[in-house]
């Protein structure tokens, strides 16, 4: 504890100094009225922040200048480095500290971090806002919260989570952590100095006025435009770069004729340019993740037993093409485990797309699988929304508050296990691709529902906290 409080002391004095020296600058800027300038931030990597991208975009397209702050592992959207309005400001990120205990460690993290976001904040050109998300909260609520007093400028928190419930899938939920965190109750403390909430379910809407005495709107997560139906010949084109580096991709059989090109899904006269879907096709799945701990990839990879062990037996089911997105943590161990099945008729590859490739693929693919279990019970798989976008019907996991999103029966199933799992993919996959089951019917309910875009919902619902009039 002497060794924490040092540290904490230490902090103290260097985010002095740092104020000292940013106060400087903000002597000449601050006469003015930061231009309707909105600072969007988030303890965390950009490229993997989709909803705090779109929150960028839409003040972009409504004129704001706008600060993207965060880390810069992956690269953002397209649409997000193409824009005028919008300049990323990156934060430096830091490494684990090895030295002294565990909880010293974290400590001196946290100031550290408090310090670099601090003076990142303060350097930037003066915001009329900063819209932050959380989590991770600690300590970027407290730290906007005094960049917002420093230039006078308003704090909207949008809540996607809980840090504390995101730290018990790493620690577990009895860890000393996690008890201080949730004990501490620093999100609640923080939370109630924001100007206006956001968040991503009425069930968190009404948790953070109960548990937290916070009032919050609900913003929906919401498809990006770009998010739609692949047409044929983009996914054909789709189809040959990923076959380039993906073995499922490739060819079963050499082309008919010496002018088609072919994938497993798809064939094109190269003559005329005129694509058909493959006979005999296999069905392409999908599913993606950031690979940690609130998606257990053992269910799919047993439901997918159970899938070839039907056509083993005799069900009239097509071969699987099972592509799992995304990046993180535990993809070795996940790869470890799919590198130990031995299907003759499933492939399973676990790519990292670019940007501009992931809505394409999902808007080529015949269903998608969510394994997201919210840690609070209480967030909502933006996979899911994307997947909807593209009229794509979703298998998903059990939890909660998911009914806000997948409607059993209607645009999806909802299932608990890997057996129920694979009792629903050889349901929608029997007799395919002739067969307009249900998969037919979901896709057909998608289409119909003429889902709200972010677009759309965002000026419904931020816009007018913004003060047009202002």
């Amino acid at each position: 504890m002497a060794a924490a409080g040092a540290a904490l002391a230490l902090g103290l004095a260097l985010a002095a100094a740092v104020l000292a020296t940013v106060l400087r600058r903000r002597r000449a800027t601050a006469a003015g009225d930061g231009g309707g300038r909105v600072c969007v931030a988030v303890l965390g990597d950009l490229g993997r922040s989709p909803r705090m991208q779109y929150h960028a975009l839409s003040l972009a397209r409504h004129g704001r200048g706008v600060d993207l702050l965060g880390y810069l592992r992956d690269r953002p959207h397209g649409d997000v480095l193409r824009s005028g309005e919008i300049r990323l400001v990156p934060v430096a990120e830091l490494r684990g500290l090895r030295v002294g205990p565990k909880l010293f460690q974290y400590v001196v993290k946290v100031i550290v971090q408090a310090i670099q976001l601090l003076y990142t904040m303060l350097k930037i050109d003066k915001p009329s806002y900063i819209l932050l998300q959380n989590p991770p909260g600690l300590p970027a609520i407290a730290v906007a919260w005094v960049a917002c007093l420093f230039w006078r400028s308003k704090l909207i928190i949008d809540w996607h989570n809980y840090g504390y419930t995101i730290m018990s899938l790493n620690h577990g939920k009895n860890h000393p952590l996690v008890q201080i965190a949730k004990w501490f109750v620093y999100e609640k403390l923080f939370g109630r100095l924001s100007d206006y909430n956001l968040c991503v379910t009425n069930a968190m809407k009404e948790d953070l006025w109960v548990n937290c005495n916070i009032k919050a709107v609900t913003l929906y997560d919401k498809p990006a435009s770009y998010f739609k139906e692949t047409p044929l010949e983009l996914q054909h084109r789709l189809y040959m770069k990923l076959a380039k580096d993906y073995e499922p991709f490739k060819p079963r059989t050499e082309a008919v004729s010496s002018n088609a090109q072919r994938s497993p899904f798809t064939e094109m006269d190269e003559k005329n340019g005129h694509v058909i879907k493959t006979r005999g096709r296999p069905a392409l799945l999908i599913s993606s993740t950031s690979w940690t701990e609130d998606e257990d990839f053992s269910v799919l990879l047993k439901a997918l037993e159970d899938y070839e062990r039907y056509i083993n037996e005799g069900a009239k089911l097509p071969s699987l093409v099972c592509v799992i997105t995304g990046k993180g943590p535990l993809k070795d161990y996940y790869n470890g485990l799919i590198n130990k099945l031995h299907f003759k008729h499933i492939q399973i590859c676990t790519p990292w797309l670019e940007a501009e490739d992931y809505p394409l693929l999902l808007g080529s693919a015949d269903l998608g699988v969510c394994l997201h279990k919210s840690s609070s019970g209480l967030d909502l798989p933006m996979k899911v929304v994307d997947m909807f976008g593209c009229c794509l019907p979703v298998c998903a996991i059990y939890f909660d508050c998911l009914h806000e999103l997948v409607k059993h029966d209607e645009n999806g199933l909802i299932f608990r296990d890997s057996n129920e799992l694979a009792e629903q993919l050889k349901m929608l996959f029997l007799g395919f691709p002739t067969l307009e089951g249900k998969l037919h019917s979901f896709r057909k309910n998608l289409r119909a529902s003429k889902q709200l875009r972010w677009d759309e919902s965002w000026d419904q619902t931020v816009l007018p906290l913004l003060g047009q009039n202002e």
